[in-house]
């Protein structure tokens, strides 16, 4: 994107004034005078928040943060895909992409995604879309009255999602808010919160496939190079699949990078169970690159099942460091994250 498109575009979303979760790509073009220019003589690093746009118009199935005039991450929920995502996130110091949008041997994963698979005979996670979909029903940033819960170092980003087969009714509708906040130059945070209520009865059988997971860069997974580590010490899909852990974490030297840069992404899962299967969470985790805080897999001839009606809140931080685990601090980052729940 170049500076001029950047500058038009990047919103200083508290000063807009503009109602983002009511709007659609037919009702308000984008005026840039209701946009904040970033230039100017020496700009504070700052977060800033904007939308696609086409022709003039919010296009409201993609949102980007940048910071500091750098792309950090996006948010990506068009009614196409099999469910939102985010990517790309970057990697704090060098900007490259600490996840992958596709994946192979398995290109559906994407990114830093939500989904389950057999649930109520769907699959939410992958296969064909009437197969199951996750849809978006439009995400905005987040606002407290007329004012977008946007600072220098922190923004908000509320969606409502639907799952469905096909032209079914929808089973499950889920309530989600992810807080983007700076830590400082080495080190941000994604804090994802969940609320799932079951629109008719809903029965998951055991499956490797769900729930919160991140599909990191090759470069940063064991089968690239990179180094799969959990908070217990645990290194690699041997010694981690099927093991609870606060965090684990990928991490390693960036391949494209001409400096000596080492960056990571970690995922963290709280203490608290939301639920009794939750209890001592276990971990799905792949050597190739894709990590799962989840008790799905591990079910069993029991299924899990939330009646209709019921909600199941969830809670995930993902951070992205500079530096090895220990560098970057993640045993603190986890305990605030812990008693924040």
């Amino acid at each position: 994107m170049n500076r001029r498109r950047f500058l038009q575009t990047s919103l200083a979303l508290a000063g807009t004034g503009l109602a983002m979760s009511g709007l659609s790509a037919q009702e308000t073009s984008v005026n840039p005078r209701d946009f904040i220019s970033n230039a100017g003589d020496g700009p504070q690093k700052h977060l800033t928040c904007y939308p696609d746009t086409e022709n003039g118009r919010h296009q409201l199935h993609q949102l980007w943060v940048s910071y500091d005039n750098h792309v950090l991450l996006s948010y990506r929920a068009h009614p196409s895909q099999k469910y939102p995502f985010f990517s790309p996130m970057a990697g704090p110091i060098s900007g490259l992409p600490l996840v992958t949008e596709t994946g192979r041997p398995w290109p559906h994963h994407r990114g830093v995604f939500f989904g389950l698979d057999r649930v109520n005979g769907g699959n939410y996670w992958q296969d064909i879309l009437p197969q199951g979909q996750i849809i978006s029903q439009g995400p905005s940033f987040a606002r407290e009255g007329n004012q977008f819960k946007i600072t220098p170092t922190s923004a908000e980003i509320v969606d409502r999602c639907l799952w469905s087969q096909g032209d079914n009714d929808p089973i499950i509708e889920d309530q989600r808010r992810f807080v983007v906040k700076i830590v400082d130059d080495s080190r941000y945070i994604l804090d994802a919160d969940f609320v799932v209520k079951a629109l008719t009865d809903i029965t998951v059988q055991n499956t490797n496939h769900g729930l919160f997971g991140v599909r990191c860069s090759p470069d940063l997974a064991p089968t690239g190079g990179g180094v799969m580590e959990s908070s217990e010490g645990a290194k690699g899909e041997r010694d981690t699949l099927g093991k609870p852990a606060r965090w684990i974490a990928f991490y390693g030297k960036r391949a494209k990078s001409k400096a000596e840069i080492v960056e990571g992404i970690a995922v963290f899962c709280p203490s608290k169970s939301p639920h009794p299967r939750f209890d001592n969470c276990p971990w799905f985790t792949r050597d190739y690159g894709n990590i799962s805080p989840t008790p799905m897999n591990w079910l069993g001839n029991n299924p899990f099942v939330l009646p209709q009606g019921e909600e199941l809140r969830l809670r995930y931080r993902v951070v992205a460091f500079g530096g090895t685990p220990a560098e970057a601090g993640l045993n603190d980052l986890w305990t605030e994250f812990d008693r924040a729940g």
